[in-house]
């Protein structure tokens, strides 16, 4: 979900000039909120903020009504009251935004087979092999956005651009509820005014950097050295956005989805000082983690980890393992090592830990040795079990009793593959 409030909204004229456009980039406007209001007709224009109605959860989406008062997602809800008393509290339901979410991807497919999921919300379509069935860009994602409203209910926006990060910038510029094309020749006119920070891939800290070297729009990078864009970000970001900044995109739809990340993390109903019981939940969360990579077939060849402290500071660490495993004890080892790696000593309020790099289970071929051989074989049985009985009647002896003395671990997210 974006920050956005939509009082930038652009949108294009029905006339528009689509010429050596191929990229759509559609856009769900404040996905979760317009699914509650699809299902409860009487929260329509009302401030929402979905999320758990409790101070010590955070916002997971919210309405455009509430987004004007400056509430975004991965606020704490206890601060999103603050700055909208009047918003109603809604708890999200996501299997049912999955479901939603099939509906809209089912439009997209039956329009081109190339379709790029980003996300439940959002795609990239390529349009260009089916103009004769459909007609146009701009008249496809005029399609799109009808069937949407028409079949499933809800709306969306749509960018229509030569590349995808144009695309994806313009769909943005047009919420909620818009559509925005942006033709071949007028990309550098498009890009040129817009904030650095409003690039696909520029995090907050990059656009401050960029920033205090007085580096502001696209237009200033563009006629910025490589060398000051390398100092600012690094050399890597450095020479992508100088591409992105002149309109060079060479990236394709993808419509291969492979699986980037599963992670579990887990907020706390009172903040933890205690440093053995921390130790022993990022092993648990390792366990989830590594239970779900098994079910998909994936070993994971980086683990990265969590943890936000009681005032919302937040720190994240990885680290790439030897070997990819699947094993929620060389996992949780990992996780460990990361938190102890974590200088600061204050009260915690969240822990997570996420496996990245994926890759297909067994595909470095076979090892002389195997250090994980024992876990493996106790992790098996363990699969085996839980597949039988349910994942309620195992666990670790450590675990047993956790929450006495620690305060109950509540309000579990668990993050799939995305």
């Amino acid at each position: 979900m974006g920050h956005g409030d939509g009082s930038g909204r652009l949108v294009s004229l029905a006339d528009a000039d689509d010429s050596g456009t191929r990229i759509l980039h559609v856009d769900m406007d404040a996905f979760y909120a317009g699914v509650e209001v699809l299902d409860d007709p009487s929260l329509r224009g009302l401030p929402l903020i979905i999320g758990a109605p409790d101070g010590r959860s955070v916002v997971s989406s919210a309405s455009y009504e509430a987004r004007r008062y400056g509430v975004h997602a991965a606020m704490p809800v206890a601060q999103a009251i603050r700055l909208c008393p009047s918003a109603r509290i809604v708890m999200p339901h996501f299997d049912r935004y999955q479901e939603v979410s099939r509906q809209v991807m089912a439009i997209f497919e039956s329009i081109t087979p190339l379709v790029e999921p980003l996300s439940v919300d959002e795609a990239f379509l390529d349009v260009q092999g089916v103009r004769r069935l459909w007609g146009s860009p701009a008249r496809i994602a005029r399609i799109i956005r009808e069937r949407v409203r028409d079949e499933v209910g809800i709306t969306c926006s749509v960018g229509v651009a030569a590349t995808k990060h144009v695309a994806k910038m313009a769909s943005t510029i047009a919420k909620p509820d818009g559509m925005l094309v942006v033709a071949a020749s007028d990309t550098l006119d498009f890009l040129a005014p817009r904030p650095v920070k409003a690039m696909w891939g520029v995090g907050p800290k990059a656009a401050e950097s960029l920033e205090s070297r007085g580096i502001r729009t696209i237009l200033d990078i563009r006629e910025s050295s490589q060398d000051m864009l390398d100092r600012a970000v690094g050399p890597a970001l450095g020479a992508r956005i100088a591409q992105l900044a002149r309109g060079q995109d060479a990236r394709a739809v993808d419509t291969e989805r492979v699986e980037k990340s599963v992670g579990h993390e887990e907020t706390f109903d009172v903040d933890i000082t205690d440093r053995v019981f921390l130790r022993s939940e990022l092993l648990r969360l390792a366990d989830r983690v590594a239970a779900r990579l098994r079910r998909a077939g994936w070993e994971a060849g980086t683990v990265a980890i969590k943890v936000r402290f009681d005032d919302f500071r937040t720190v994240n660490r990885s680290q790439t393992l030897a070997e990819p495993t699947a094993v929620g004890q060389r996992i949780g080892e990992a996780a460990q090592t990361l938190f102890e790696q974590i200088a600061s000593r204050d009260p915690v309020r969240l822990v997570g830990v996420r496996a990245e790099k994926l890759r297909p289970a067994g595909g470095g071929g076979i090892a002389l040795w195997d250090d994980d051989e024992d876990w493996r074989k106790v992790e098996g049985a363990v699969d085996t079990a839980v597949a039988r009985f349910g994942t309620s009647t195992i666990t670790r002896a450590r675990h047993l009793g956790r929450d006495e003395g620690r305060g109950t671990a509540r309000h579990p997210k668990a993050r799939g593959l995305d």
